[in-house]
């Protein structure tokens, strides 16, 4: 979060964005931030376990999975108001090929994803979007900042566009 943080304070468009964390959200939690917020950009970060979904937590705050399923109808929800929905997590891109019937741009990792490679990843990709690039731009510049680091994970971010 700092970094992301950071990345949009020094942007030129700085102005332009509000972050709106929520930490070890819980089913509810998630639902109510959507709501409350009406956010254009959903940003997960966490764990994801390839067809079986999300790693959230529940009531006793123990690990639980939100299914593609659930996730994917939530998301519809919001779907005039979100224009990208990024899971940083380990293999969601399996949510990611479904969120993207209903949002616009959805990126979504193919394998697992160190946390530097992560980290790395939102770095390039707020940097460019706080200085006016697109998403898709942003999304580029997300891989690149992985590369540059000598990650070898650069590749494991995947963009959909909604056809």
């Amino acid at each position: 979060m700092r970094e992301i943080q950071e990345a949009l304070n020094r942007s030129q468009k700085q102005d332009q964005f509000k972050l709106e964390p929520r930490f070890a959200v819980r089913t509810h939690d998630l639902h109510r931030a959507l709501l409350d917020t009406d956010p254009q950009i959903v940003h997960f970060c966490g764990h994801g376990s390839r067809d079986e979904g999300l790693v959230i937590e529940d009531e006793d705050g123990k690990s639980k999975l939100l299914s593609t399923e659930a996730l994917t109808s939530l998301l519809e929800k919001f779907a005039e108001h979100v224009e990208c929905v990024l899971l940083n997590a380990c293999y969601s891109e399996v949510q990611a090929k479904r969120i993207v019937q209903h949002i616009e741009y959805v990126i979504g990792m193919s394998d697992a994803l160190g946390d530097t490679a992560a980290i790395k990843f939102a770095i390039g990709f707020y940097d460019a979007l706080g200085a006016g690039r697109s998403i898709e731009s942003a999304y580029e510049f997300g891989c690149v900042a992985i590369q540059s680091e000598n990650i070898p994970e650069h590749l494991t971010p995947k963009l959909h566009k909604k056809q």
